[in-house]
């Protein structure tokens, strides 16, 4: 019984894990909205595997991790970032600007 637990275990934490990597993954999109008030930013992302798409793609609030990208950002720049959960919150940990 307790080796069935660990197995359990060991393939809950192996999912999580595998979860956040996805979580990381750079994607690209375009800032549609700069709420430097609330701190936030919208990207409408970019299709994936379509060369220059900037349709398709949803546009989702991102909370800025470092208030400092607000002053190298503006509505209509192209974008490639790296955004993950933080309390359950989709939060940018690391943008560059295209």
């Amino acid at each position: 019984m307790k080796i069935a637990k660990l197995i359990l275990t060991s393939a809950v934490v192996i999912a999580a894990i595998s979860s956040g990597a996805v979580a990381q993954q750079a994607q690209s999109g375009l800032v549609s909205k700069v709420d430097e008030a609330n701190g936030k930013i919208t990207i409408q992302q970019t299709q994936g595997g379509t060369v220059g798409a900037t349709t398709g793609g949803a546009a989702s609030d991102f909370k800025v991790q470092d208030g400092l990208m607000f002053n190298a950002l503006k509505e209509g720049d192209q974008v490639v970032f790296t955004a993950t959960e933080i309390g359950g919150v989709k939060t940018i940990t690391k943008l560059e600007r295209q």
